[in-house]
């Protein structure tokens, strides 16, 4: 007996649509939806709010001196002598130097406590390293104007009188007791201090995730730790660590207090880093403030504009280096 076979019903895409499923959203669920939205635009909202109040209360200092405020190397109100031609730089060349010291260290540190430490020891190192982030500025500016700062004096003469052929280790003046004071090699190693926990947290943070799997390939292929550091968790966090270092730097740029401890303040750019002298926008800010006219006043509010500029970009650059890399899209899911 035969038997009919009824044609199967040809594959239409129309059939193939995903259902959307709803969820019913609870009272209590919108209300903490719509309190962690108000969180997150409130940070957007705060820091707008402060670049209006910076432009607003600069805008006087901008009129009087117009470009010559990103040049002129002297703080003079006397017919608009004034801008931060050698303090910007200033700011540039701490942050360097503190970059310089900051970076190798913090990297190679989140690197042992990540893949070498044992546990015991990997928990102590966490726990100082967060102790260091703790620690407020003044408490690292008193430390290095006093304990620091008498013990590099040799080392700054050693390294002026052997390294004088790299230019800004040249010392330009008569060397006495008080050359290498205040320089901003000195302030630029108490900065790069403040930075190296913060480049170490988040860089150990990026490494610790790096996938078990591509680990255990690494192994199984002959691969040493070593070699499995460098074949996949150096690549794995390499953006999430650029970022955490541009973080780092955007804390060397800002600081305030250390610096003004330490550094001998002067309103001429001094890029011999071993030679007493220097200034930067963030402690120039923290000096001038008790003693300001409305002008005055004008001026340190657009000294600070450019900071929160330099800085505002430099984070936001860090932040959009994180999120495209492999680290930082593992860190979102």
């Amino acid at each position: 007996m035969a038997v009919a076979i009824t044609p199967a019903r040809p594959f239409r895409s129309a059939d193939d649509v995903p259902r959307t499923i709803v969820a019913p959203v609870s009272r209590a669920d919108a209300v903490f939806r719509a309190g962690l939205r108000i969180a997150g635009l409130s940070s957007f909202v705060l820091t707008g709010l402060i670049l209006v109040f910076l432009v607003l209360r600069s805008w006087w200092a901008f009129q009087a001196d117009g470009l010559s405020f990103f040049v002129k190397q002297q703080w003079i109100f006397v017919g608009n002598e004034f801008g931060i031609g050698g303090v910007l730089p200033g700011t540039l060349i701490i942050g360097a130097i503190a970059s310089v010291i900051a970076i190798p260290v913090a990297l190679a540190t989140a690197i042992f406590i990540s893949e070498y430490a044992p546990d015991r020891l990997r928990r102590a190192l966490i726990a100082v390293i967060d102790l260091m982030a703790a620690i407020p500025s003044i408490i690292y500016g008193v430390w290095g104007r006093f304990f620091l700062m008498p013990r590099l004096l040799g080392t700054m003469a050693w390294l002026s009188g052997h390294v004088s052929w790299f230019p800004p280790f040249r010392v330009t003046v008569a060397e006495s007791s008080s050359t290498f004071v205040g320089s901003p090699m000195i302030a630029g190693m108490v900065v790069s201090l403040m930075a190296i926990p913060i480049i170490t947290a988040l860089s150990r943070e990026v490494y610790s995730q790096a996938p078990q799997g591509e680990r255990e390939a690494a192994y199984a292929l002959g691969s040493t730790r070593w070699g499995m550091i460098r074949a996949v968790v150096l690549p794995f966090g390499r953006g999430g660590a650029v970022g955490a270092c541009m973080l780092g730097i955007g804390r060397a740029l800002g600081e305030t207090i250390a610096v003004l401890l330490i550094i001998n303040q002067s309103w001429t750019l001094n890029w011999h880093v071993l030679q007493s002298g220097g200034n930067s926008v963030a402690a120039m800010i923290a000096a001038e403030w008790a003693n300001f006219s409305p002008h005055q006043m004008s001026a340190l509010m657009a000294a600070g504009l450019v900071l929160f500029v330099i800085t505002l970009l430099v984070n936001s650059l860090a932040a959009v280096i994180i999120n495209r890399s492999r680290s930082g899209s593992a860190t979102a899911d």
